[in-house]
């Protein structure tokens, strides 16, 4: 059964008030390479690119732990 309009309209007020949405580009076939890697690991796309970014900035003091989000 479709969502109704108000169930969508709850969503995307929720998405809105509590999430950052940022765009990235990046090389032909790259999308598909970084897709497979994450189901691979069992997770999402978004996971795994959360993930990517969170122990990157660890690693490289940018992030206390305690900031972190998955």
């Amino acid at each position: 059964m479709p969502a109704s309009k108000a169930q969508q309209k709850a969503v995307s007020k929720y998405m809105k008030e509590n999430y950052d949405v940022y765009q990235i580009r990046m090389k032909k076939g790259q999308k598909d390479t970084i897709k497979a890697h994450a189901e691979a690991r069992g997770e999402s796309v978004n996971g795994f690119i959360n993930r990517a970014i969170s122990e990157t900035m660890e690693r490289d003091g940018g992030v206390p732990a305690a900031s972190e989000e998955g």
